[in-house]
């Protein structure tokens, strides 16, 4: 009897684990900038990118070659229909091009970059 309830109770700790690393997702896309544009304080150089969004931490980052080059703090804004595919949303700011957020294909949410929470772990 006991090794009937040991088992259960393993294989339900086994499925609590699996549900909770199930929710929390990093999301990615390869990008290609055609010009340099800014993540809040930071400047990308024009090239191809690999742009990823942590859903548990809010965080995005901007990553080349395995190491992060930007990261800023965000907030989800949601959408009345799932995305058709990847979509990178950016203002001019003077002679600049800034990101302002990025929505994944086929999510229902716009990431959106918080001006507040940028960190900067260097350029390349």
């Amino acid at each position: 009897m006991k090794s009937i309830v040991n088992r259960m109770v393993v294989v339900l700790m086994v499925g609590a684990l699996t549900c909770v690393a199930a929710f929390a997702k990093v999301h990615r896309h390869t990008v290609t900038f055609d010009s340099d544009i800014k993540v809040n304080d930071t400047l990308v150089k024009k090239g191809t990118y690999q742009v990823k969004f942590d859903d548990e931490t809010g965080q995005l980052s901007i990553v080349q070659n395995g190491k992060i080059v930007a990261q800023a703090t965000t907030k989800i804004e949601a959408r009345a229909k799932k995305a058709n595919d990847f979509v990178l949303r950016s203002i001019n700011n003077g002679d600049e091009k800034q990101l302002i957020g990025v929505t994944f294909g086929g999510s229902d949410k716009n990431v959106m970059i918080t001006s507040s929470g940028a960190t900067t772990t260097g350029t390349n």
